[in-house]
């Protein structure tokens, strides 16, 4: 069953790191999960017998080009003393506290990322990408695409910047997936953080009630609901899950904001990936006999059910180059008409290749052919198993021209 996997990529925010970190002391708290790095009341505590008087070790002596009194200081010396103050700023023990408490503030966030807590942080603002999210003395953010998609389902009418104005001032339970304190970039996930809390209850053969989000070429992302009723986790139904039916566009049966059932067929723990199926949930029509496409009475009519003379019947058009291209297959053996009957009405022009749903038996298994009103029933002597001659139709008919 082919499997796509979508990854959404994480990028640079553009003007963020203007308003990355904050001076404000007082807004700074500790965490039981990661105690301080730095004992920060004993730092202000002792901080004042740093301090000193500073004087200029240059005294600019006052000179006039024209020989009057008054004078000016020069440029150069007034660019050195704002030089000068500047360091003096720098290094003042208030500006030394907040340097030291925003690179522990960074370790924390590492640590975070090294051990998979999940953190409840404060939503203080949004941009045009994205959440503002208070990390002690930091400020990170949590990019749209990382919301969970509780959020949108609750108010599909709502557009994702309403949305992030009605969660400003909110906790969130998010996970920190990238902590870069040289590029100044903190960055969050909620997504990751509802993926461990919810996705062990999901299981392959599961069945859940879900909506539609985003449709694309290829399938169409669904999020799931869970027993509290809220849409936690999403995942994807590829375009050969979507219907028996061949399927050209996933918009002609799909649309977002849709009710579906779909089932789960595969759950990638590791990547965090759930496949999806919606056509898994009904009979595949493809496991078909003779019997079951013609129901008819047969004393009723005799001849629609018909064995005899097997060497006189003429396969259908086309059929023949497939039988020849099935016997090339390995652990096939045998291909042959058994039997042909005739429907009642027209299902198709074409040629048409149904597999039997029952499995092998003493290495027979049954195929039927279908084109107008005519069936015939073909019997390959085999040893593969059922998927296994399902594989080498499918070969076959790549190879036929």
């Amino acid at each position: 069953m082919p499997i796509i996997s979508s990854t959404t990529t994480l990028g640079s925010v553009s003007g963020l790191n203007s308003f990355l970190f904050t001076s404000d002391a007082s807004s700074y708290h500790t965490s039981s999960s990661f105690p301080s790095l730095l004992n920060y009341s004993n730092f202000s505590r002792h901080s004042h017998k740093c301090k000193k008087k500073f004087y200029s070790p240059f005294q600019t002596p006052k000179v006039s080009l024209s020989g009057n009194p008054k004078t000016e200081q020069p440029a150069s010396a007034s660019a050195n003393a704002n030089a000068d103050a500047t360091q003096l700023l720098d290094d003042s023990p208030e500006s030394v506290l907040r340097q030291t408490r925003r690179s522990a503030d960074w370790k924390t966030a590492t640590a975070y990322i090294d051990s998979g807590f999940i953190y409840k942080g404060r939503i203080e603002g949004s941009n045009g990408g994205g959440l503002l999210v208070r990390f002690y003395s930091l400020v990170g953010f949590l990019p749209f695409s990382q919301l969970s998609p509780s959020h949108s389902c609750k108010d599909p009418s709502k557009t994702i910047h309403e949305i992030a104005k009605g969660l400003t001032g909110s906790d969130i339970s998010m996970k920190v997936i990238q902590a870069d304190e040289e590029n100044k970039k903190l960055i969050f996930s909620e997504k990751e953080a509802v993926w461990s809390q919810f996705s062990e209850q999901v299981n392959v053969g599961d069945i859940f009630e879900a909506r539609v989000g985003s449709v694309e070429d290829y399938g169409a992302f669904i999020h799931l609901q869970f027993p509290d009723g809220l849409f936690h986790l999403t995942g994807l139904v590829h375009v050969s899950e979507v219907s028996w039916d061949l399927v050209q566009d996933v918009r002609d049966i799909l649309s977002e904001g849709d009710e579906v059932r779909v089932k789960v067929i595969s759950v990638d723990r590791e990547k965090t990936r759930i496949t999806l199926s919606i056509k898994q949930l009904e009979e595949d029509p493809l496991l078909e006999t003779l019997d079951k496409v013609i129901p008819q009475d047969i004393s009723a009519v005799p001849d629609s059910l018909s064995n005899s003379n097997i060497s006189d019947i003429e396969p259908l058009p086309g059929l023949e180059t497939i039988f020849e291209e099935l016997l090339r297959e390995d652990g096939i053996d045998d291909v042959r008409i058994s039997r042909q009957g005739f429907e009642k009405r027209v299902v198709s022009q074409d040629l048409q290749l149904w597999l039997s749903n029952a499995p092998p038996t003493n290495q027979k298994f049954t195929l039927l052919a279908r084109a107008g009103r005519q069936v015939q029933e073909i019997h390959l002597t085999t040893s593969l198993d059922q998927e296994g001659i399902k594989r080498a139709l499918q070969r076959a008919l790549e190879r036929v021209p």
